[in-house]
């Protein structure tokens, strides 16, 4: 059974950073595209990063690029985000999802999702 299970979550001010990690188990994972989506209250789900099966290719979102690291190390089953200079706007609830094969920044191309983790930013 494919389980991804997310940690790293809290509550924060603005400006601190925090790294989210999500574990990986049931799966070849160096074989599947990663990412990281968000959901904040009353809104939609949305792409906040991915990153290829090979490591090539890393993608983010508008709102969070320059800030926002995705990384991933195979040999623990491990995708990693490292976010910098939070904003009260991140505040959310974090999912990391897996695809097989080719990366997609898409929320219904997604196989598996996490259960989440609650990121909370204050000014």
């Amino acid at each position: 059974q494919v389980l991804l299970v997310e940690s790293g979550g809290g509550l924060v001010q603005a400006g601190d950073s925090l790294r989210l990690s999500c574990a990986a188990s049931g799966l070849t994972f160096s074989r599947y595209a990663m990412g990281w989506f968000r959901q904040a209250s009353g809104k939609e789900r949305e792409f906040v990063a991915a990153m290829s099966w090979s490591g090539g290719g890393t993608y983010y979102a508008d709102s969070v690029k320059g800030r926002f690291t995705i990384s991933r190390d195979n040999a623990k089953n491990t995708v990693y985000l490292q976010m910098n200079s939070l904003k009260p706007e991140d505040t959310a609830v974090y999912y990391c999802a897996g695809k097989f094969g080719l990366v997609s920044g898409a929320v219904d191309d997604m196989h598996y999702w996490g259960k989440g983790t609650l990121v909370t930013v204050s000014s």
